[in-house]
């Protein structure tokens, strides 16, 4: 108990930089899936995409930003 009293203080801020990450890393991915597909439109490039390199990079980082910032809210409400 006397770790998460410690990390108390620090927690909205660590919320907040993971959020703007969060943020940050979801608006540079590529937005290469569209709806065309479900209303009849040829859309099958999208549906068969591998992510490489950078992109991939984004779309992990987001996931673990994701459970971070999860965490650290959690972590704020039992506090």
């Amino acid at each position: 108990m006397e770790i998460i009293q410690t990390v108390q203080p620090a927690l909205p801020y660590v919320q907040i930089i993971l959020s703007v990450l969060l943020v940050a890393s979801i608006l540079l991915q590529q937005r290469g899936s569209s709806l065309g597909g479900a209303f009849g439109g040829d859309n099958f490039s999208s549906a068969f995409h591998k992510r490489r390199g950078a992109e991939l990079f984004l779309f992990k980082f987001s996931i673990g930003a994701a459970i971070l910032f999860t965490i650290a809210t959690f972590l704020n409400l039992l506090v």
